[in-house]
C-alpha cells in the first residue's frame, strides 16, 4: 500500500517545523506522529486515505479514512482524526488525542443482541490492549440504528448499522510523540473485526481470549 498522504489541519504538508519563523509551523512532535501513519503497512482488505481534517477541535489535526474491502464492496468504513495541542489539554490529560467513528451493517439477529454495545465497546479497548498500547480518559458511544423501506424502496430487506464514536488520549513516547502506527494498526483490527473478518495472523492472540468477530453480513455496502 502506498504511504497515505494528506493536508494537516493548518494546510501545510508538514514539512515545517517549531524551529520555523511561521506562526503557523507544524511542531515535530506532530510532524513524526503523522509521518508514523502515513508509514503503516496494514491489512489487504484495507483502503486507507487522507481526508480532511476538522479544523478546530485542536491546533494541529490531522484525518485518515478507511474502508474494509472485498471486492467492490465496503463491509465496514470508518475515520481516524490525530489532533495535538501542544499546550496540553485538561480533558484529554495529554497533548494528543485520537478520535475515531467506525460503522458497519448487521444481521438482524446480531443487531437484537442487548449486550452489542458492551460487546463493540469492548472490541475497540481490546484491540488497542492486544497491541500493548497505553491510552488513557477513553469515552464514547455505541449507537445501532435500524432502516425499514417503504413505498419504490419496498423490495429492500430491512437494514440494521453499528456505530461506534470514541476517543482516547494514546500515550506518549520519547520526545512526546505517541506510537501513533501502531493505534492505527489496533484501530484497523477494529475495522476488521466489525466487518466480520477473521483475526490477521498479528491477532491470532485473541482467539485465545475469546474475542470474536461479527459474522460477515449478506448486504455489504455498494462501494
Amino acid at each position: 500500500m502506498a504511504a497515505a498522504q494528506g493536508h494537516f489541519s493548518d494546510h501545510s504538508n508538514g514539512t515545517d517545523d517549531t524551529d520555523s519563523a511561521e506562526g503557523n509551523a507544524v511542531p515535530r512532535a506532530f510532524r513524526q506522529a503523522v509521518e508514523a501513519l502515513r508509514a503503516a503497512r496494514l491489512r489487504p482488505e484495507i483502503e486507507l486515505d487522507p481526508t480532511r481534517p476538522p479544523q478546530r477541535l485542536a491546533p494541529h489535526a490531522y484525518a485518515l479514512e478507511a474502508a474494509v474491502v472485498d471486492g467492490e464492496e465496503d463491509l465496514a468504513d470508518g475515520r481516524l482524526v490525530l489532533l495535538h495541542d501542544p499546550a496540553g489539554h485538561e480533558a484529554w490529560q495529554g497533548t494528543f488525542r485520537l478520535v475515531t467513528l467506525v460503522r458497519a451493517e448487521l444481521e438482524p439477529e446480531m443487531a437484537a443482541d442487548p449486550l452489542l454495545p458492551e460487546v463493540c465497546w469492548s472490541w475497540l479497548t481490546g484491540a488497542l490492549e492486544a497491541r500493548g498500547l497505553s491510552y488513557g480518559e477513553p469515552s464514547g458511544t455505541v449507537t445501532r440504528a435500524g432502516s425499514h423501506y417503504f413505498g419504490g424502496l419496498s423490495d429492500r430487506r430491512p437494514a440494521t448499522q453499528i456505530e461506534i464514536r470514541a476517543s482516547w488520549t494514546p500515550r506518549e513516547g520519547l520526545g512526546g510523540v505517541p506510537d501513533s502506527a501502531a493505534h492505527l494498526t489496533a484501530w484497523c483490527d477494529l475495522l476488521c473485526q466489525i466487518a466480520g473478518l477473521p483475526p490477521s495472523q498479528a491477532g491470532q492472540a485473541d482467539a485465545a481470549t475469546g474475542v470474536v468477530s461479527l459474522p460477515q453480513r449478506r448486504g455489504p455496502q455498494q462501494r
